[in-house]
């Protein structure tokens, strides 16, 4: 072992000074800058991957790094530099490259020139606003480039379609030590939209493409609809890519109209789907599901799914029609047998319901609906512990309200999310009984730095079930906390009330709090910190008598499209028999 230690030491020790070597920049900048001034310029230089072997090449990489420099001092705005590339006395020789920055131009006037038919009144005082450019601000090449696609897109949302920037004139006062630029801009033509010409060898029926354009024939053309269609089809999940855009003008009818194409490229008919999964307590499950996309030729999707575990057993169908009777509207229908095994209750039935799902704007939805369930629960009797089994229909009717404004769906880093879901609901049977469960929960995100390395995650959700006491609503059908998505530290269903032999009894009241603290540590790794609060009450509006609190740590690994996130918390005040910890293994955030 001693020995191959020591070979160990010895190749760290030779590769050391190989790995100094490559971390060595190019050429060493010298001169008056301030610190972000040159860091800028140090990361256009970049680092050697070899040493200098002689004068020749330490000159060649001195120039090569004044170029480098000077370009990013143009885009700072200096552009009275004195930049001089030279090589250091002494072996070996080292590349050198003197800056004298100067004095930082300013923004001075700027303006646009209309190349051809100036475009409407409204459409040039829109460009002129979206230049943006406050005069006496640094004269930053980005800036002045960023205020072009500014105007273009500003005269292209009010239907000028084919606009376009010619070559831009800037002055460069060394007098007065202003940029002064000069926008010049070919509006083109108004331009307005016709119908859709589609391209598709699959089985959409064009006469329904046709019907989720967001314009009629005749209407200027507007970006942001072109955008909204291509939407449309791509939330429906049916097809591998989507393409809508404008035809080019030689396309133009004789009415001055332009069609819009629509290319379609459909994903594979049926697919097969299956998993597995394990869990210390449960055991093995299986999950397979079929489905068959565009059945109808409406972007539809069925599909038949099984489920087999412990806890919860089913089998169904779905049926999922985008944009029903209107754009942005999809109604959901499914049917299923379903036998479901928990600590707290057992539950055997079958069901069907129908969703229909509305969204408003890019994130935002509201669900209503209504279901079916023919169900025998069994549970315990709270005080004499026997067992209680209830015949019951449940009609339930459903509202939910769902605003998004987080910037990802499975790892945001800023924004905020808030849902409110109410279920008007009567059950008759061995038990007559109307109630409303209602739920709300909210979600924040905030950012510590630029780059959302750190970012500090608060939820809150709560929870009421209004005209019906614990024994009156059957067990199925209250609140729980505790696991994965809620209270972490605890088990399934081990926050809150329970029976004398340690059953879950549930609730008609409930809390849950999470604070999470994520830190990005790499591109791939990150870990988290994290307080889960919850509880569980039956009786009042608000009770806190049995209230939870968990705490842990987690590891974060980013996939590319969301992390898989491994967690272990535990109890903070734990209680006799409940386990020292809990371990969760999951794709995307933990909310």
């Amino acid at each position: 072992m001693g020995r191959l230690l020591s070979v160990v030491a010895a190749s760290a020790a030779f590769c050391a000074p190989a790995l100094a070597v490559a971390a060595e920049p190019k050429a060493t900048i010298q001169g008056q800058l301030d610190g972000s001034l040159r860091g800028d310029i140090q990361r256009a230089v970049g680092e050697a991957d070899r040493p200098v072997e002689n004068r020749f090449e330490a000159r060649r990489r001195a120039r090569t790094a004044a170029e480098d420099a000077i370009a990013v001092l143009r885009s700072e705005g200096y552009y009275a530099y004195d930049v001089q590339p030279d090589v250091s006395d002494g072996e070996p020789p080292r590349p050198v490259v003197r800056i004298s920055p100067g004095r930082r131009f300013l923004l001075g006037s700027s303006a646009i020139a209309w190349q051809g038919e100036a475009p409407a009144a409204d459409a040039q005082t829109a460009a002129t606003s979206a230049l943006g450019l406050k005069p006496g601000g640094p004269g930053r090449a980005a800036e002045v480039v960023a205020a072009e696609g500014r105007i273009i897109a500003a005269i292209q949302a009010r239907g000028y379609a084919d606009a376009t920037a010619e070559p831009r004139e800037v002055i460069v006062d060394h007098a007065d030590f202003t940029l002064s630029p000069t926008y010049r801009i070919a509006a083109g033509g108004l331009v307005r939209l016709d119908g859709l010409e589609i391209a598709t060898d699959g089985r959409t029926r064009p006469a329904w493409i046709r019907g989720l354009a967001p314009w009629t024939e005749g209407d200027v053309y507007d970006p942001a609809d072109v955008a909204e269609l291509e939407r449309r089809l791509l939330d429906t999940g049916v097809y591998d890519t989507v393409t809508v855009a404008l035809t080019p003008p030689e396309k133009t009818t004789e009415e001055g109209l332009r069609p819009v194409v629509v290319s379609l490229a459909e994903r594979a008919r049926r697919t097969i789907e299956g998993s597995a999964s394990y869990d210390t307590a449960d055991g093995f499950g299986v999950n397979a599901r079929w489905t068959h996309y565009n059945r109808l030729g409406r972007a539809d999707t069925l599909a038949l799914l099984a489920q087999v575990s412990v806890r919860d057993s089913r089998a169904g169908a779905e049926l999922s029609l985008p944009h029903w009777r209107k754009a942005q509207q999809t109604l959901k229908t499914s049917a299923a047998v379903y036998r479901v095994r928990t600590d707290a209750y057992d539950e055997t039935g079958a069901g069907v319901q129908a969703d229909i799902t509305r969204r408003y704007g890019p994130t935002s939805y509201f669900t209503y609906g209504a279901s079916l369930d023919l169900s025998r629960t069994e549970e315990l009797r709270a005080r004499t512990l026997m067992p209680l089994g209830r015949d019951l229909v449940t009609v339930g009717t459903l509202a939910d309200l769902l605003f998004d404004r987080s910037n990802d769906p499975l790892d945001p880093t800023r924004g905020w999310r808030l849902s409110t879901r109410l279920e008007p609901t009567l059950i008759v049977g061995d038990t007559t009984l109307p109630y409303l469960r209602a739920v709300a929960q909210g979600t924040y995100y905030l950012s510590l730095d630029r780059a959302s390395d750190t970012v500090i995650a608060a939820r809150v959700r709560a929870g009421r079930i209004i005209n019906g006491t614990v024994d009156e609503v059957p067990a199925s059908q209250r609140f729980y906390a505790g696991g994965g998505g809620s209270v972490r530290g605890f088990p399934f269903q081990a926050v809150g009330p329970r029976l004398d032999d340690n059953t879950p009894r549930g609730g008609v009241f409930l809390f849950e709090s999470s604070l999470e603290l994520r830190r990005r540590l790499t591109e791939r790794w990150g870990f988290a910190a994290f307080v889960d609060t919850g509880a569980v009450g039956s009786s009042g509006p608000v009770d806190f008598q049995d209230l939870a609190v968990g705490a842990g740590v987690g590891v974060r690994y980013n996939l590319g499209f969301a992390p898989i996130r491994f967690d272990i918390a535990t109890p903070v005040a734990r209680k006799r028999g409940e386990p020292a910890f809990q371990i969760y293994v999951s794709i995307g955030q933990s909310f």
